[in-house]
């Protein structure tokens, strides 16, 4: 690790999570989103102060994301839901149409607003699972099929390229973006990677790609060719996902699962990269 661009990794106190995903910075609270997938938890973290919240869905959630209406948008066990007043409403049940023993994951919402997210099989059985784009009026598409763990979406800062992880694969692969339609085409391979398996993703405001790496313990930052640049050893085996935050989106938060041994916990870096903002939900377009 250049310690020169990227500070150690530091231990965000607080209790250990099962299956810690989806960092997410809400710039309207200055807080942090992060989710506990099989706990079906979601946890807020003010770094002003150190206080935090956790909300109990019910069942297992992916991730969280803003909404801009208010409240959250939520990708869980059974689809998309909206949470908003303590009231959690499933808005879109992707589950029911795919086969029985699968959850959602992992998402991002792009600048428009609208909310993409995937779906796994909790078995792990290759091409069980598809990703999704949920819309204004809370129209639902598959847009991509034949997943075996839909995992990390992000997008580059001209948003014209969308890159996403199924995990199984070992790749990150690229997509050609169109912003007015939120329509992909001529998907690609991006990078390969050499240690553990691809998960989360961020990208920062040079685009250059930041991902996870399960099973890797590290994060490690991608030119925007795909070639190595960078990489964050993190005190972790299963590193999950990350995420820029602060006033400044120059912190990297970053999430790891519990192996019986390591991990569980959120870590900070202080970089002197800045990162771009996360999207909220937009319902209503």
């Amino acid at each position: 690790m250049n310690l020169t661009v990227v500070s150690k990794p530091r231990i965000v106190p607080g209790p250990r999570a099962l299956l810690g995903e989806g960092p997410r910075w809400d710039e309207r609270t200055r807080t942090l989103l992060w989710v506990d997938i099989p706990a079906g938890k979601v946890h807020r973290l003010d770094p002003a102060d150190g206080s935090r919240g956790v909300i109990d869905v019910g069942m297992a959630v992916g991730v969280a994301v803003p909404r801009a209406e208010g409240g959250l948008a939520l990708a869980v066990r059974d689809g998309f839901a909206v949470l908003a007043e303590d009231r959690l409403e499933i808005v879109a049940p992707v589950t029911a149409d795919e086969r029985p023993g699968n959850r959602m994951n992992d998402g991002a919402c792009d600048r428009a607003g609208r909310f993409f997210a995937g779906t796994m099989a909790e078995d792990d059985t290759p091409g069980a699972g598809a990703l999704y784009r949920l819309g204004p009026g809370r129209r639902c598409e598959r847009v991509v099929g034949d997943v075996a763990i839909s995992n990390g979406v992000a997008w580059s800062p001209d948003e014209r390229l969308m890159y996403y992880v199924d995990t199984p694969t070992g790749r990150i692969d690229v997509f050609d973006y169109d912003p007015a339609e939120g329509s992909l085409a001529n998907r690609r391979l991006f990078a390969m990677i050499p240690r553990g398996l691809p998960d989360g993703l961020a990208v920062d405001t040079s685009g250059h790609v930041w991902v996870a790496l399960w099973g890797g313990g590290a994060v490690l930052r991608l030119r925007p060719d795909g070639s190595h640049d960078l990489t964050v050893e993190i005190p972790a085996t299963n590193v999950t996902s990350c995420a820029f935050g602060g006033p400044d989106l120059n912190v990297l938060y970053v999430t790891s699962a519990w192996d019986g041994e390591t991990g569980g916990e959120l870590f900070r870096c202080e970089t002197f990269f800045t990162g771009l903002p996360a999207n909220p939900y937009r319902e209503n377009g």
